[in-house]
C-alpha cells in the first residue's frame, strides 16, 4: 500500500519537535511520501494539479498536523478548498478517493485526560476530529483510526521515540 503522508506544519524543521520527528519516522519507510506543504507552499499558492497527482498516486492519504485551536493549520484549510474539487474528488464525476484509505495524524498541546468530558477541553479528540471524518465520507473513501500524539508541550524523549515507532507501526498496517 502507498501512504501519502501530507505534513501541515508552518514551522517543521524550526519549531516543531513532535510533527518534524514523525515525519522523518514516516519518510524512513519505504512504501512512504512525505510532503511538507509549507514548505512546498510558503506563499500559501497551492499547485492543485501536482497535489491532485500526488493523492492519485496513493492508496492511502493521511493529513499531519499539530491540532489549533480544535482544527487545522490554515493552509490545510486551504488545501481542502482547493484540491478537493467538485469533479475530481466529489460529485457525480467524482472518484479520486475511492477505494482510498483517509485519516489523519495529529498532535495535541494538552495531554489526553484534557480530551474527556470531564476534561478541560470537554470533548474526546474523536469528537473533535469530526470535520475530517465527514470529508471522507464526504469523498468516498474509508476513514482510517486517527494516529494522535498528545501532550506535545511537555512530551518526554522516551515518549515522542515510542509515538515515532508506534506512527510506523501504524503507516506500514
Amino acid at each position: 500500500m502507498k501512504t501519502l503522508v501530507l505534513v501541515f506544519h508552518p514551522d517543521l524543521k524550526g519549531q516543531s519537535h513532535v510533527n518534524k520527528a514523525l515525519a522523518e519516522a514516516a519518510a524512513e519507510l519505504d512504501n512512504v511520501t512525505v510532503r511538507d506543504e509549507y514548505a512546498l507552499y510558503p506563499d500559501g499558492k497551492i499547485d492543485v494539479a501536482a497535489e491532485q497527482k500526488a493523492v492519485e498516486e496513493a492508496d492511502r492519504v493521511v493529513f499531519q498536523f499539530p491540532l489549533y485551536w480544535f482544527s487545522s493549520p490554515a493552509l490545510l484549510k486551504s488545501w481542502e478548498d482547493e484540491v478537493l474539487q467538485h469533479g475530481w474528488a466529489y460529485g457525480s464525476e467524482g472518484h479520486a478517493f475511492e477505494g482510498k484509505e483517509f485519516g489523519v495524524a495529529v498532535s495535541t498541546g494538552s495531554p489526553e485526560t484534557a480530551y474527556q468530558p470531564d476534561g478541560s477541553n470537554k470533548f474526546v479528540i474523536d469528537q473533535v476530529l469530526t470535520p475530517f471524518q465527514g470529508t471522507a465520507n464526504y469523498v468516498s473513501a474509508t476513514w482510517i483510526k486517527p494516529f494522535v500524539t498528545f501532550g506535545a508541550f511537555g512530551i518526554t524523549d522516551e515518549a515522542l521515540s515510542a509515538a515515532t515507532k508506534a506512527y510506523q507501526e501504524a503507516l506500514s498496517a
